[in-house]
């Protein structure tokens, strides 16, 4: 889209009108000794061919999980994207984040987002779900302000096996709110029960914990929830999507928040973003529920209609007693998750997690057999699973990645004890060829 600038005459009609004699006086408010006191000197604009060309030369610096074997995860999977996708999401009328307020207008994004909604509680069989959060992190941010409102609490426990980047975000709203966080230590990478039982009190609003947990294992969920109930307090999980094809749904555990980065069903890797929050909790919190809900209804003409419900909540409406401030939500993200779960359905999400967990416990059984390499922990995964490694990690993915190889994910970058800890992922693109060239290289290594 060409930008076509303000004229002259726009200007000097737009400074006339409030009363400033020129656009330098906008500015006076800035100390002097911080202004620029030198002619501002700027490359020559390009054209659009050049700017093509030079963002493409930009890009190429990249390396992509198309010129690797990707065996990274830690939160962000290079699975498959059906073609369909980017053929929805593309079309005009979808083709925006923005989730507009004026409902008469707007009845075919809400009613995707109302379709996204009821995917999702299906997926995870959970009463409710909004129209979607920036990112699992995010999504796991809010629920500290959810479950201190719901219970009139003030103390949070997160499990040191929740993602660590997930858990920085956490104490970054929990700081805001004042609201105090206790690190549950794990034993052998799950959570630390003989531990948790002792913090858990009276004053604790939530208990935090990841499943499948950051280091791909799976937690005793039923004997964490029967614990943190007990108690008066909320469960909030953070599961993967993928997973709940196999593994049994927060729904069906009495978690009382679940969230999830949708990252995995069908949104590309793009550096880091956008991704998409996935937030769900029982029908009674409804009210306490960050973001947008769309809803459906029906009119004087008994048309079916969609609708934002419940805007009580949000902060256009009471900004200092709103549930969240996020204002835009990832509507087109929640489209792109929308399509991948329509697509696939209940036993194309089945088959996928099938495939994931096939191919991780391949690889896994042929790991453990190579010299130098050990599995410090035998629990149960999913599609992720922690190798400790002959050398620090960091130095072998710098290997692989000479050889056209991503390992996995070296989580000394976290803690330094775990420099020779790896974190390997394995989604349903790999192939038995890939997962054998994994398990070469490893054994060329040692070597």
């Amino acid at each position: 889209m060409n930008f076509t600038p303000h004229t002259p005459e726009d200007i000097r009609l737009m400074l006339e009108k409030i009363g400033v004699r020129n656009v330098g006086e906008l500015f006076d408010t800035i100390p002097a000794e911080l202004k620029l006191q030198k002619e501002l000197r700027l490359p020559r604009p390009l054209s659009e061919p050049e700017a093509i060309a030079e963002l493409t030369r930009l890009a190429q610096r990249n390396t992509g999980t198309d010129q690797l074997l990707c065996f990274a995860g830690a939160g962000a999977y290079d699975h498959y994207r059906p073609a369909i996708i980017d053929t929805i999401i593309s079309r005009p009328e979808f083709y925006t984040a923005y989730t507009p307020y004026q409902a008469e207008v707007s009845q075919g994004t809400l009613q995707a987002i109302y379709e996204f909604q009821s995917l999702i509680c299906r997926l995870f069989e959970m009463e409710v779900a909004n129209a979607s959060m920036y990112d699992c992190a995010s999504a796991l941010g809010e629920t500290v302000h959810m479950a201190r409102d719901i219970t009139g609490r003030q103390r949070v426990l997160v499990s040191s096996t929740v993602n660590p980047v997930y858990r920085q975000v956490i104490n970054t709203y929990a700081r805001g709110l004042n609201v105090p966080i206790t690190i549950v230590p794990d034993q052998e990478f799950l959570t630390d029960l003989n531990f948790l039982k002792t913090q858990i009190t009276p004053d604790t609003a939530a208990v935090i914990i990841q499943h499948p947990n950051f280091f791909g294992y799976l937690e005793p969920v039923r004997e964490i929830a029967s614990q943190v109930h007990n108690v008066g307090a909320l469960l909030v999980v953070a599961v993967d999507p993928i997973s709940l094809g196999i593994i049994q749904p927060p729904g069906t555990y009495d978690a009382d928040i679940a969230v999830a980065e949708g990252q995995s069903l069908g949104i590309p890797l793009a550096l880091g973003g956008p991704y998409l929050g996935i937030l769900t909790t029982k029908k009674k919190f409804i009210r306490n529920m960050p973001g947008r809900i769309a809803a459906r209804t029906v009119d004087l003409e008994g048309k079916t209609g969609y609708v934002l419900a419940l805007q009580t909540r949000e902060q256009h409406i009471r900004r200092e007693r709103a549930t969240s401030n996020i204002c835009t939500n990832q509507a087109l993200c929640a489209l792109a998750a929308t399509v991948y779960l329509a697509w696939f359905g209940r036993e194309g999400i089945k088959e996928v997690a099938r495939h994931c967990l096939a191919r991780a416990s391949y690889l896994a059984g042929q790991i453990a057999n190579i010299s130098g390499f050990t599995l410090p922990a035998r629990h149960r995964f999913f599609k992720e699973f922690v190798v400790q490694t002959p050398l620090p990690a960091k130095d072998l993915i710098a290997i692989g990645i000479k050889q056209g190889i991503l390992p996995g994910v070296d989580l000394g970058r976290f803690a330094p004890e775990w420099q020779n800890l790896l974190l390997i992922a394995v989604t349903e693109k790999r192939t038995r060829q890939e997962l054998d060239i994994l398990i070469e290289f490893f054994k060329q290594v040692r070597r």
